[in-house]
């Protein structure tokens, strides 16, 4: 199990830090896949382990590797948030198939609920810098503008390539202090629709906490979409 340093943290989002570590030479990955991060000795630890399970945020072409969580109080996040630059932790992986698919004449829409924006921010970075001939479509729920991670950054990148379609929406504006344009309430079939110039087709990806990937495979399927149209990975307890 090789070794990887921490290198640098920042808070991407209200409760939401990223965590960017050393990348082994020898390491590679698909875009969307996970890796499981072991804390070494922690100063602390609770029943739910020294081992998660993080999807890789950064792309396969990038010299490093970046993961980002929800900030909840367990002690692996305590730890992880206060471990000196330069602190080692064990790598595994990578692991999963949730990978873009190759047929580059059936488009991809995405639906992202929260933190699991961060298989799709690696499938994107990668897709964007291949030049893939994939049509993208990025459907990203949230409460509000300040809780949402890498906002700036889809916002640019849809910016610069044309194949990539974002459609991000808020559900509390309510409870914002900043202003919003776009899209408020949850993803549904109305909003798909505005975007897409037909629900059957393309292939759907779905990451978030497990209630909204269930609603989000439950609506597709009562709009006629195939099951096996439908890849889905839920992010419970983050």
């Amino acid at each position: 199990m090789p070794l990887v340093t921490l290198t640098g943290r920042e808070e991407i989002a209200r409760g939401t830090m990223a965590f960017h570590f050393s990348r082994p030479a020898d390491f590679d990955f698909r875009a969307g896949q996970a890796i499981d991060l072991t804390l070494i000795d922690p100063p602390e630890t609770d029943e739910e382990g020294n081992t998660r399970a993080f999807s890789v945020v950064c792309a396969p072409f990038e010299n490093q590797l970046m993961v980002a969580t929800r900030m909840r109080d367990t002690a692996f996040k305590r730890v992880l948030k206060s471990l000196p630059l330069g602190t080692a932790v064990k790598l595994e992986g990578p692991s999963g198939s949730f990978v873009l698919h190759r047929k580059a004449e059936k488009p991809a829409v995405f639906l992202a609920g929260g933190i699991g924006i961060t298989p799709f921010s690696s499938i994107i970075r990668q897709a964007t810098h291949d030049n893939a001939p994939h049509q993208l479509y990025l459907f990203y729920s949230n409460r509000r503008p300040e809780d949402t991670a890498f906002l700036d950054v889809l916002n640019e990148t849809a910016k610069n390539n044309p194949r990539f379609h974002f459609i991000p929406t808020m559900t509390k504006m309510e409870n914002s202090a900043q202003e919003w344009h776009g899209e408020t309430g949850h993803i549904d079939r109305d909003l798909l629709v505005k975007s897409l110039s037909s629900l059957q087709g393309p292939i759907y990806y779905m990451a978030g906490p497990p209630a909204m990937v269930t609603a989000m495979r439950w609506m597709l399927v009562k709009a006629g979409v195939d099951e096996d149209d439908i890849r889905s990975e839920e992010f419970s307890g983050y």
